[in-house]
């Protein structure tokens, strides 16, 4: 038995410590945004965030996330309340089928935690781990500018945003 913490919530876990983190967020928690493309960290489809760092969860064992913190798409926002990062794949309409997106979107958003304002060639090289091929790659990088203007105003104080505008 493990504690794993996701999305800010303990969880008591009784797996095998070499269970891929991706089968425990599908099947024991139901977090379903993580999807399973090609189960060897080659596509991008599964990627969530571990203290902060974009990591294929197909391939992450449980054994390494004692003390860590898991936060998957559902964690970041609700369909209610998106996120920045949500908002702005929504806005750019940068989703086609929909398989590979949320794991392009939590590499995306531990982009913009480390680097606020990145350029395209920096948004193309954290994004190329993922296997795409619907061909919204431009609406793609918009949609992470979107959201990294989303982020800069959603920090923004009110005494900020009142000079601001």
């Amino acid at each position: 038995m493990m504690t794993l913490k996701v999305n800010g919530q303990d969880h008591q876990i009784d797996a095998d410590p070499d269970t891929p983190l991706l089968y425990v967020l599908r099947d024991d928690l139901k977090l379903n945004a993580a999807k399973f493309g090609c189960g060897l960290g080659q596509c991008g489809a599964c990627t969530v965030i571990v203290d902060g760092k974009a990591v294929f969860s197909c391939v992450t064992p449980l054994v390494l996330l004692e003390g860590k913190q898991v936060t998957t798409l559902e964690g970041l926002g609700s369909v209610a309340a998106p996120a920045p990062i949500q908002r702005a794949f929504m806005e750019e309409q940068a989703a086609q089928c929909g398989y590979c997106i949320a794991g392009m979107m939590m590499r995306a958003q531990a982009l913009l935690q480390r680097n606020s304002k990145p350029t395209d060639n920096e948004i193309r090289a954290e994004l190329a781990p993922h296997l795409c091929r619907c061909g919204t790659h431009m609406r793609i990088l918009r949609a992470v500018h979107r959201a990294a203007r989303l982020m800069d105003t959603a920090e923004l104080t009110p005494e900020k945003k009142g000079s601001a505008q």
